[in-house]
């Protein structure tokens, strides 16, 4: 079973740094251990262009991740940078329809 990495609540600028250190350490962990890491956004119920930031820079990493269950936050985060790329079309389309 792959284990996953479950980003916090708050996912901003005053906590991106702590989560940056938590996240970089289980990469170094998991790395190994799985071909693709998963980080989960299910509990993002506030995020800014740091929080973004910091999974762009995973992006950047030579390890592939995956996104799992994100938030309606963080979907519209996504939307608004102009960084769906990292979303589900499942997700994307359940999103829309909620918001109808």
């Amino acid at each position: 079973m792959v284990e996953r990495f479950e980003l916090p609540s708050e996912l901003n600028i005053y906590s991106a740094l702590e989560v940056r250190d938590t996240l970089l350490a289980w990469v170094a962990e998991h790395s190994a251990k799985s071909d693709m890491l998963v980080v989960s956004a299910a509990a993002v119920a506030e995020i800014d262009g740091s929080g973004l930031q910091l999974l762009a820079a995973l992006s950047n990493m030579d390890q592939p991740w995956r996104l799992a269950e994100p938030s309606d936050a963080f979907i519209d985060a996504c939307r608004t940078l102009g960084l769906t790329q990292w979303i589900n079309k499942k997700h994307l389309q359940s999103s829309q329809e909620r918001a109808a």
